[in-house]
């Protein structure tokens, strides 16, 4: 029975056998990194041979734990991309993210902070270094999964904003009326786009990643702020003229 009709069956709800995938899945993925340093071993050593059995091996060893993660996150599974549409793309790409932050999260505040406090207590100095130098890493993954999550969550209405002005266009191409569009009044809520890559700044939102509160005027931005997708200066911006209401 392949690992795709096992999926249509088997029922995560039970506990144990997702504890047992999971087991499954750690350990296979270990096996694949320990193989990996085993083949640089005997690489280094000049046996060149065994390297690449061992590194054979390794890759087996990827796809034992790809099997297992798929049953893990059926969610995930994509068997032909051409008939997903943009926002279930948008919506599994959102969900690896996720998972890769939380992933990074609870190893910087949790794991290797107790395994740094455990190898002092042992007295183990080259230990708690090591696990004291990943968590800085982890916390540095976890922020940088965050802000990707953060600009692909922002193309989604950037797309939005293109989609409506080739409507736009096609309309007045057959016949009808352009738009007409104006620029918002109040600063508390007029919004702003970039003019090189078309991300809207959206005072009420703000743009908490880049230390921009919630209901922060375009105005009363810093001058050093820059656009979160493509890092253009905040000159770059102007306010975004929308719709008039019919």
């Amino acid at each position: 029975m392949s690992f795709r009709n096992i999926l249509t069956i088997m029922d995560l709800s039970n506990f144990t056998t997702l504890q047992n995938l999971e087991a499954a899945f750690g350990g296979e993925s270990m096996a694949n990194r320990k193989y990996l340093f085993f083949a640089e071993v005997a690489r280094k050593l000049g046996f060149t041979d065994i390297a690449k059995l061992f590194k054979e091996t390794a890759d087996q060893e990827t796809e034992h734990a790809f099997a297992h993660f798929v049953l893990l996150h059926p969610e995930l599974v994509v068997q032909d991309p051409a008939v997903l549409t943009d926002e279930q793309k948008r919506e599994i790409i959102s969900r690896c993210l996720s998972l890769a932050i939380e992933g990074e999260t609870y190893e910087y505040t949790t794991m290797y902070p107790e395994f740094a406090s455990a190898a002092q207590r042992d007295r183990d100095n080259p230990a708690a270094e090591e696990f004291l130098k990943q968590a800085k890493e982890s916390s540095e993954h976890a922020t940088t999964f965050r802000e990707a999550a953060h600009r692909f969550g922002l193309l989604k209405f950037i797309e939005n904003y293109h989609a409506d002005r080739y409507a736009e266009a096609l309309e007045v191409l057959n016949g009808g009326q352009a738009a007409t569009r104006v620029a918002g009044e109040d600063p508390k809520t007029r919004k702003w786009i970039c003019r090189q890559c078309s991300m809207i700044y959206d005072p009420v939102a703000g743009d908490p990643d880049s230390g921009i509160a919630p209901g922060t005027a375009f105005e009363d931005i810093p001058d050093d702020w820059r656009c979160p997708i493509c890092g253009a200066t905040k000159k770059t911006f102007k306010p975004l003229e929308e719709k008039l209401a019919a």
